[in-house]
C-alpha cells in the first residue's frame, strides 16, 4: 500500500499535536486531581480544569482516530467514523469541549475582571454555584446535541465525501439532502457568544488596568505591568484558538470539503490545534503549573 505525501504529512502533524495535547491535558488533570484530593475542599477552578482536560483528551482521541482511518484505511473511513456509536462520541466531545472552554472563560471573567456593576458583582459572589449549574447544563446540552445529530443522519452530497467509494449499508443511516446536521450544531453559537462576550470583557478590563499601571500617576513595577501584558496576549491567543476551532468544526459539518483533499487535512489539523494549544497556554500562564511542568521535564532529562 502506498501513501501520498499529503497523507503522511497530515499524519505527522496530527501525531505531534496529539502528543503535545495529551501531555498538557494529562498534566493539568493529574495536578488538579492531586490538589483536589490533598486540600479536601471543593475548588471550582480545579473542577473546571479537570473537566476541560478530560473533554479535550476525548476530542483528541476522536480526531486521531479519524486521522488514522483517513490515512491508512481511506475506503473504510465513512463506514467506521459515521457509524452511530462513533458519531455520537465525536459530536459529544466536539460540543462539550466548546462548552467547558466557555465555562472556563466565564470563570476567569468573573474572577479577574474589575467591573463593578451590581449584576456583575452579584454573579462574582455566586461564581461557585453558577459554575456548577453551568457545567451540568453543558453536559446535558452536549448529550442532547449528540443524540439529535445521530437521529438526523448525514447529508448525501455527490461532490463531497459522504458515502463515496464505500459499501456503507444505507439502511443503517438516515440520509438527508439538506444541512440539518449543520443546523443542529449551530446551537453551539450560544457558547461561542458567551465566550466572545466574556473574552471581550476580560480583555477590556486587563487593558484598562495595564494602561493605568503604565501611564498613570502611580506607576507600578515593571514586573506587574509585564504580567498584565502577558495576560492580554494569552487571552487573545486563546480567542484565536477557540474561534479557529469553531470555524473549522462548522466547515467540517457542511460535508462540502472533498475527502482526503488538502482542505480536508487542514481542517482536521486546525481542529486538533485547539485542544493542544489552549492547554499549553493555561500551563504557561500559570506560574505554579509552569514550574511543576518544568521540573517534571528536568527530572525526565536527568533520568
Amino acid at each position: 500500500m502506498t501513501f501520498p505525501f499529503p497523507g503522511i504529512l497530515h499524519m505527522g502533524i496530527m501525531t505531534a499535536e496529539f502528543l503535545v495535547g495529551t501531555t498538557a491535558n494529562g498534566f493539568l488533570m493529574v495536578v488538579n486531581c492531586y490538589d483536589l484530593v490533598k486540600s479536601r475542599k471543593f475548588q471550582i477552578l480545579q473542577i473546571l480544569l479537570i473537566c476541560t482536560g478530560l473533554s479535550r483528551l476525548g476530542l483528541q482521541m476522536m480526531l486521531m482516530t479519524q486521522t488514522f482511518f483517513s490515512v491508512f484505511f481511506p475506503f473504510a473511513y465513512e463506514e467506521t467514523i459515521y457509524g452511530s456509536s462513533m458519531m455520537f462520541i465525536w459530536m459529544f466531545f466536539s460540543s462539550i469541549g466548546l462548552w467547558f472552554a466557555t465555562c472556563l472563560s466565564v470563570f476567569y471573567c468573573l474572577k479577574v475582571s474589575g467591573f463593578t456593576k451590581p449584576w456583575f458583582l452579584w454573579l462574582r459572589f455566586r461564581v461557585s454555584k453558577l459554575m456548577f449549574w453551568l457545567l451540568l447544563s453543558s453536559l446535558l446540552a452536549s448529550l442532547g446535541t449528540a443524540a439529535v445529530s445521530i437521529e438526523v443522519g448525514f447529508p448525501l452530497i455527490e461532490d463531497g465525501y459522504v458515502l463515496r467509494n464505500t459499501n456503507l449499508n444505507i439502511s443503517n443511516v438516515k440520509l438527508m439532502e439538506n444541512d440539518d446536521l449543520l443546523l443542529i450544531n449551530l446551537a453551539l453559537l450560544l457558547p461561542l457568544t458567551l465566550f466572545v462576550k466574556c473574552t471581550f470583557m476580560l480583555f477590556i478590563s486587563l487593558y484598562k488596568h495595564t494602561y493605568r499601571m503604565q501611564g498613570g500617576p502611580h506607576k507600578l513595577s515593571n514586573a506587574r505591568t509585564e504580567a498584565h501584558i502577558n495576560a492580554l496576549k494569552m487571552v487573545m491567543t486563546f480567542f484565536c484558538f477557540f474561534v479557529s476551532y469553531f470555524a473549522a468544526f462548522m466547515a467540517n459539518m457542511t460535508f462540502r470539503i472533498p475527502y482526503r483533499s488538502h482542505q480536508f487535512f487542514v481542517v482536521k489539523e486546525v481542529m486538533a490545534a485547539y485542544p493542544a494549544g489552549h492547554s499549553v497556554i493555561i500551563i504557561l500562564s500559570n506560574s505554579k503549573f509552569k514550574d511543576l511542568f518544568r521540573r517534571m521535564i528536568c527530572l525526565k532529562k536527568r533520568e
